[in-house]
């Protein structure tokens, strides 16, 4: 019924920068909050940003001023660019999103496949 679909991901250099998109598809009636998280090889999921259908937005502490989470609600998309990119950083990033379908009353969350971030020289 729905679908996210991550892109965006790869290798890149301590300081360098990348921008992950999720797109969302099928049958949609309406996109609440949509966030991104990641998870570190041997460590928990942690939410990394949120931005809510009209547009105010969250962050963890760790990638306050180096990260950005926009939304194109034409689209279905959620963005995140990422610049100054540490060690870190490396993980793989999940979108999520809370979406009301055409045959729903209620929101559920959805998520998406991942998408691979490393950094490393």
């Amino acid at each position: 019924q729905v679908q996210l679909v991550e892109s965006g991901g790869g290798l890149v250099q301590p300081g360098g920068s990348l921008r992950l998109s999720c797109a969302a598809s099928g049958t949609i009636f309406s996109i609440y909050a949509m966030a991104w998280y990641r998870q570190a090889p041997g460590k928990q999921r942690e939410l990394v940003a949120t931005i809510t259908s009209g547009g105010s937005t969250n962050y963890a502490d760790s990638v306050k001023d180096r990260f950005t989470i926009s939304r194109d609600n034409a689209k279905s998309t959620v963005y995140l660019q990422m610049n100054s990119l540490r060690p870190q950083d490396t993980a793989v990033y999940y979108c999520k999103a809370q979406i009301v379908t055409f045959d729903s009353t209620t929101s559920r969350a959805y998520w998406g496949q991942g998408t691979q971030v490393t950094v490393s020289s």
